[in-house]
């Protein structure tokens, strides 16, 4: 099953030189993990409900495992000082839904296990 690295992340004005480091070397880390950017940094286009403050990243791999293994490696971990020092924000791994992925079950089995039977 897919998984993902999301990160919010909120970066100054003018960028270090460090975040361009970390930038041009991320994908030589991520290579190994089959990881690839789906979004990279983009400001929201439209916020049409609440606020998001700050810049997306969603990266793509093929199982949580190798999202892990990728976030836990000795060649990210050497970069992610590089972004920290100059940019604060957040970073998930999250697993994604399997092939045929129904809500309204999610939302039955959720009901029925809240014991509201409406």
């Amino acid at each position: 099953m897919t998984a993902y690295a999301i990160g919010n992340l909120h970066p100054k004005p003018v960028l270090d030189e460090e975040v361009f480091t970390y930038m041009e070397r991320v994908q030589g880390t991520l290579d190994p993990f089959g990881g690839r950017f789906l979004v990279h940094g983009a400001p929201a286009r439209e916020v049409p409900e609440g606020d998001w403050p700050g810049a997306v990243v969603i990266i793509g791999f093929p199982s949580y495992e190798n999202a892990r293994a990728w976030y836990d490696s000795d060649a990210y971990q050497a970069l992610i000082p590089l972004r920290t020092r100059h940019m604060a924000g957040d970073i998930l791994l999250i697993d994604g839904v399997a092939d045929g992925y129904d809500p309204a079950a999610t939302a039955a089995a959720m009901r029925a296990a809240s014991g509201d039977r409406a």
